[in-house]
């Protein structure tokens, strides 16, 4: 060896070991890095999957609840009612919005939601009253239709949940 390049090495090793990654090393954990964010990208639209149907029990088990009770409230007859009337509410908007209560001195409203939920399925431009599917007293549930009471609730997505049913039959 010579003493240049004795020196030369004795001058690497008094300055320190060397600082930074090979290009090889950046390579590997850049491959790492895109195999767990490819791995993480289903989990994750499966995670926004399942809040969106909860969010779908949660509201349909709401309203279909207030829909109960305000009919519950016109057999008590605490809700007018006229001959033929099935005794559910008219609209969504006016299970928020109150209805008089026929047997309190002053006619207060009697609410049955603090507001009508939306479905996490519809379109965002859409009222929250409007963006659900309507079923009246006298349709059938093969082939729910609107009319002039609202019996049930139904989402109007045709996409098929994790649990492999369609949401509109939810």
């Amino acid at each position: 060896m010579s003493k240049t390049s004795a020196a030369a090495s004795a001058a690497r090793r008094a300055s320190g070991p060397q600082r930074g990654f090979t290009l090889m090393e950046l390579v590997v954990t850049l491959a790492l890095l895109g195999l767990l964010a490819m791995l993480a990208a289903p989990l994750s639209e499966l995670a926004v999957q399942r809040a969106r149907e909860q969010e779908l029990r949660v509201a349909l088990r709401e309203i279909r609840s207030a829909l109960d009770q305000y009919k519950a409230a016109a057999e008590q007859g605490l809700i007018e009612r006229r001959v033929g009337d099935s005794g559910y509410p008219p609209d969504l908007d006016s299970l928020a919005k109150g209805v008089r209560n026929q047997k309190s001195p002053g006619h207060e409203p009697m609410f049955f939601l603090r507001r009508v939920p939306r479905d996490p399925f519809a379109a965002p431009q859409l009222p929250a009253a409007s963006s659900w599917g309507l079923r009246s007293y006298v349709s059938p549930p093969q082939a729910p239709a609107a009319g002039v009471d609202v019996f049930d609730v139904y989402t109007e997505s045709t996409a098929i949940g994790l649990n492999g049913l369609a949401y509109r039959e939810w």
